[in-house]
């Protein structure tokens, strides 16, 4: 294989767009602990386009290998307000897609980058080696595997679940046994790298919906009106619940229980009413009318009781609108008292940024964004945060295309130092255009019609055979939260002050969600010297 000039294995961090040159630096191994998935890269140097045919030889069972597959960004970033902090800001194509591999490839000239995927799990604890072969040219990575875990504590993920989207893509129906097979397909992905939390839409979640219009809908109560009394039935509920867990689901977050940004409306919701099937609540049911209330009212009466039976009472969030800002702090306050009332002794959160919200008591659990958490941190017990399109600056951790990796896995650190319990984000598959104007070709639309930056709206793929194909960025942030992991347990064995020391080099940082060195090798050192202390701590 003549045309193979050069071979190079590369860490998870790096991204090689096109035109790029080799990278210099060479990642020669890495260590991990025994419920760890680990990633990184072999890039291959072509002079002219032909065959790649893959060869290596490991103690490593299971390896998963993927190809780096460039896909179209024409809205990389929000240029204004944006910090300094990106490597590219203009339309083109970005890596991200990883699609399964064999090794082989017909490759073009220039930079082929291959990925791979190393499940401790599935392997002994102690030293591995992989060596590859490219036509002429060698290459060789050391694995260490350490007798150690990851501890997630009790930490709270949720990346918002989107079957209306689903049903759109594939083109079947809501419950259909199509609906169900591809639903636990995506979610068992979700699953696999780090959710735990599902978004559960007991009725069509009412998020980014433009006003009037609605989306498909994926209500999981059937609801029944008779002489003007209401009963449920929670049979398709339990379903998603059932089928929740053979994911290995624990949380439940409920669809929102007033439309977002203000709490001015009630979702929409369908009834059978005295046999005729209809919308009953929507856009023209104002928040706070009589009607409403007394469905929530027996709504509320009927679903905890449904929830104690099946001790899930504590593992169920309740929302209330999602996104409210100082203007709409009225409405959402009379929502939310409401809410407060129905679900005495539940877990109430929602997004928000607004201290004063927190601070009079208007909301019990707030989820600050991650640019607006600083007024947060000190002051709220049990604390939690998210990021979306908005955070573009102060250097803030976020996962666009346009990022390099290090600002997607840095909140890992971050999120551990400051004691959060819990990640929120809003797109794990959102194939729609902004406001929900439409289906979009995920494969050629990543940005919702130009009004997301690339990478916010989703973070997986519909494959074909109704399976998610997973992105760099949905492994870069599960190896995040592994980097959290890894650090509780360093915690578990020293304490919080030994763990400080290790990742802010005994003072020599100061880690907070806008301040940490922009740096692959301070990343990747910091995590192999958090696993040597979790190795001399777990020998002694």
């Amino acid at each position: 294989m003549a045309n193979i000039k050069d071979i190079k294995i590369i860490s998870s961090l790096e991204k090689i767009y096109d035109n790029d040159k080799m990278p210099t630096a060479e990642y020669k191994g890495f260590s991990m602990l025994k419920n760890e998935k680990k990633s990184f890269q072999l890039a291959i140097e072509t002079t002219d386009a032909c065959e790649i045919n893959l060869v290596y030889e490991s103690t490593v069972k299971d390896l998963r290998i993927y190809t780096v597959r460039h896909i179209k960004s024409d809205f990389p970033m929000r240029k204004k307000g944006a910090d300094d902090y990106y490597r590219f800001s203009e339309s083109g194509y970005y890596p991200d897609l990883l699609l399964p591999s064999d090794g082989k490839v017909n490759a073009e000239k220039g930079i082929t980058v291959f990925w791979f995927e190393v499940d401790a799990a599935q392997n002994d604890a102690g030293k591995h080696r992989i060596d590859f072969t490219v036509g002429s040219k060698k290459a060789s990575i050391d694995v260490e595997i350490i007798d150690a875990e990851l501890d997630f504590k009790d930490f709270v993920y949720t990346c918002w679940f989107h079957t209306d989207c689903l049903m759109s893509y594939y083109k079947f129906d809501s419950f259909s046994d199509e609906y169900w097979r591809v639903t636990e397909n995506f979610l068992k992905t979700a699953r696999e790298y780090g959710m735990n939390c599902v978004l559960t839409p007991i009725f069509t979640p009412p998020l980014d919906t433009q006003k009037g219009k609605e989306r498909p809908t994926v209500q999981l109560i059937d609801i029944t009106v008779k002489d003007g009394a209401y009963s449920f039935n929670f049979d398709k509920l339990t379903r998603w619940i059932d089928m929740a867990h053979r994911c290995g689901i624990e949380y439940f977050e409920l669809a929102h229980f007033y439309t977002q940004w203000g709490a001015k409306h009630a979702p929409k919701i369908t009834a059978t009413v005295d046999g005729d099937y209809k919308k009953i609540f929507g856009w023209r049911t104002r928040a706070n009318s009589r009607k409403y209330k007394e469905f929530l009212t027996a709504l509320s009466v009927e679903l905890k009781k449904y929830f104690e039976e099946r001790n899930l009472s504590n593992k169920v969030f309740i929302h209330v609108s999602d996104e409210p800002n100082a203007s709409m702090k009225h409405t959402y306050k009379k929502a939310s008292m409401h809410i407060h009332s129905l679900f005495e002794g539940y877990i109430i959160v929602d997004a928000l940024s607004d201290y004063s919200f927190y601070k009079k008591k208007i909301v019990s659990n707030p989820i600050p964004a991650t640019d607006h958490i600083d007024k947060f941190i000190g002051n709220v017990d049990n604390l939690r945060t998210y990021y979306c399109s908005a955070q573009t600056n102060h250097n803030v951790a976020n996962r666009f295309f346009c990022n390099d990796s290090i600002r997607t896995r840095v909140i890992g650190y971050q999120m551990f130092k400051f004691d959060i319990k819990s990640f929120l984000h809003w797109g794990y598959n959102f194939y729609y255009r902004r406001l929900s104007r439409g289906l979009v070709n995920p494969y050629e639309v990543t940005d919702a019609g130009k009004q997301f930056p690339s990478g916010d709206s989703f973070i997986v793929y519909p494959a074909e055979d109704g399976t998610a194909y997973h992105s760099l960025r949905l492994k870069v942030f599960y190896d995040a939260l592994q980097d959290m992991a890894a650090l509780n347990t360093l915690e578990k064995l020293t304490d919080k002050k030994t763990c400080l020391s290790v990742i802010e080099e005994s003072g020599k940082h100061n880690i907070t969600f806008r301040e940490y060195p922009h740096s692959d090798e301070w990343l990747l050192t910091t995590r192999e010297n958090v696993n040597a202390a979790i190795k001399e701590n777990i020998c002694k």
